[in-house]
């Protein structure tokens, strides 16, 4: 019997749905609160560099030795995610990212940190994401199962897009108030947070795992199973083009727009709140919508991705700016559950994170050179015409992936891929992944 203070866990599992399990709703509340530090840093990270007297160049030096780091260890990443624990993964990275951003914030809090210093940080925290990200999406594809894990991405996409929409429009402010650096030291305890609760993720039912080939066999074995598939490659290639020049919009173009014409970080900060926001309501729809064709429905939605650069080109007024920001989250969010379901229902599990580090790879190999390059292209043509460019190029790369029969031809299952001839896994189990060769 249960006691009158004692919480009956079995009615509680009862009022969660099927999908949603222990490790599901512990991955869950981690990225709500990782979003909530990682997208005010954002905006920190930017004004504390020009709060040094850096320009636009600087601000994308900076960006892009973030992503420089995430681009030559994520293959290493991946391969390591599916041949340890994954949550053992997730933690070490997060460790990593929590302690560079407290040194960040020291840095920006004590003294005059050099643009050195801050690239060497962000190097860092590129680093621990390089190997976070292939373990913690292999990880989220591990623990739900069925024809509801649609529904369960979107939830999960919908939670971590509040978050981050909190975290945008508080950290914009929080900027505009008391300053850079204490953002970036809320964003080191977030991910001490987060890693904490990533530590109790239930793995302890994994077999272990037999001899592998080794590191360049399991890196082989992902590259088969990403080049193989045409929707796979062709989307990330459309993608490799469009992070970057949006990345250039968002991390250097924006922020100096909003200095010179919108009032600042806090305006910036609620511009990117509407987009969160915005991909929480895409989240919201795609609860309910389930488009047959995935990607095809996806990759239609990518196309308003391109109406932020064009409305900083103008530039137009802040509410312009704002509703354009809800409409192009809304969209690319639909791109953004449809793609994870795609993964989900395509990919074997135990290749899931090298499939995945193969996707991270390609969508940002190219943000690092776009970033360097946004403040040598702003004065060779001019910021307009610099944003413009941006737009154009997501219109064009989009239009391209639509020429690709599996994309429009990608239609929703209810059974994914099974690993070895057997059902995917169930709704709190991570499989075997092989062991260390």
């Amino acid at each position: 019997m249960t006691s009158p203070t004692t919480p009956d866990v079995s009615a509680r599992s009862k009022r969660r749905p099927a999908w949603a399990g222990r490790n599901y709703s512990l991955l869950t509340a981690a990225a709500v609160v990782t979003n909530l530090g990682s997208q005010g840093a954002l905006v920190a990270a930017a004004f504390a560099v020009l709060g040094t007297g850096g320009d636009g160049g600087d601000v994308g030096l900076v960006a892009a030795a973030r992503t420089l780091p995430l681009v030559l260890f994520l293959l290493i990443g991946g391969a390591v995610a599916d041949r340890l624990p994954r949550h053992r993964v997730m933690v070490a990275a997060n460790a990593l990212n929590c302690l560079s951003q407290a040194a960040f914030a020291a840095l920006v809090l004590t003294g005059d940190p050099r643009l050195w210093q801050m690239m060497l940080l962000a190097a860092l925290g590129g680093t621990g994401q390089a190997f976070f990200g292939p373990a913690a999406e292999g990880m989220l594809m591990s623990s739900v199962s069925g024809e509801q894990a649609g529904r369960a991405f979107a939830v999960f996409r919908m939670a971590m897009q509040g978050a981050a929409l909190g975290g945008a429009a508080v950290g914009g402010a929080m900027v505009a108030v008391v300053g850079p650096g204490w953002v970036l030291a809320a964003d080191a305890a977030a991910f001490a947070v987060a890693g904490a609760l990533r530590a109790f993720l239930d793995v302890g039912h994994i077999p272990p795992r037999a001899p592998g080939g080794g590191l360049l066999a399991d890196l082989r074995e992902g590259w088969r199973e990403f080049s193989g598939r045409a929707w796979l490659w062709a989307v990330v290639v459309q993608f490799s083009i469009a992070n970057a020049v949006v990345a250039a919009a968002d991390a250097v173009y924006g922020p100096l727009v909003a200095r010179d014409h919108l009032g600042g970080a806090g305006p910036w900060g609620l511009a990117l709140g509407a987009f969160g926001a915005g991909t929480v309501a895409g989240a919201v729809l795609m609860t309910r919508w389930k488009p047959r064709r995935l990607l095809l429905a996806g990759t239609l939605c990518v196309f308003p991705l391109a109406l932020p650069s064009a409305a900083l080109a103008v530039p137009v007024p802040i509410g312009v700016l704002y509703v354009v920001m809800f409409v192009a989250g809304a969209t690319v969010e639909v791109f953004g559950v449809s793609w994870m379901t795609a993964l989900h229902q395509e990919i074997p599990e135990d290749k899931l994170s090298r499939v995945s580090a193969y996707d991270w790879f390609g969508s940002v190999a190219l943000v690092p050179l776009a970033t360097a390059a946004a403040g040598p292209a702003e004065e060779a043509f001019g910021r307009d015409a610099a944003l413009w460019g941006c737009a154009g190029l997501v219109v064009l790369v989009t239009a391209a992936a639509l020429c690709v029969p599996d994309v429009r031809n990608l239609r929703r299952r209810t059974t994914p891929v099974a690993q070895g001839g057997t059902e995917h896994a169930s709704a709190d189990t991570e499989r075997p992944v092989g062991g260390l060769g």
